[in-house]
């Protein structure tokens, strides 16, 4: 009986874990293979066929560490229509550099086939849910 108990927490640990939406991080090489190649394109053109959001942050900020809680229930809330992305900017200066990161939190709203918009700062989540919404999936 305890086997049977043990095999059958052990299926639901792991569809559970199989299920959930996560928040993926980005090299450099990542972002131009997934987001956008800004070494063989002058013009933004994102490259994913399902809008994302990326996350420019750094592991001693303050306001970025209770950002990521959030954007972790969003990308569960999201699952499948948006994807989710970190940068930390001190491992990717590259990417820092290249959008002018000067304050972190900063987060890149990608919609497919238009320009990114940029938020600043730590935000709710209802505000981010909404800009998810009127951004990257025209609600």
């Amino acid at each position: 009986m305890k086997r049977y108990i043990f095999a059958v927490a052990t299926i639901i640990i792991c569809a559970t874990a199989a299920t959930k939406a996560q928040v993926a991080y980005l090299t450099t090489e990542e972002f131009k293979n997934k987001v956008f190649d800004y070494t063989k394109q002058k013009e933004w053109n994102y490259k994913g066929s399902v809008p994302c959001i990326i996350d420019f942050y750094t592991t001693w900020c303050g306001p970025c560490k209770r950002l990521a809680p959030i954007m972790e229930e969003l990308s569960q809330d999201n699952k499948g229509k948006v994807y989710f992305y970190k940068v930390d900017t001190e491992k990717e200066p590259e990417l820092a550099t290249y959008f002018g990161i000067r304050s972190i939190p900063t987060i890149l709203f990608c919609p497919v086939g238009a320009e990114p918009r940029v938020g600043q700062g730590l935000m709710p989540k209802e505000t981010l849910q909404n800009a998810i919404n009127q951004i990257l999936l025209k609600k």
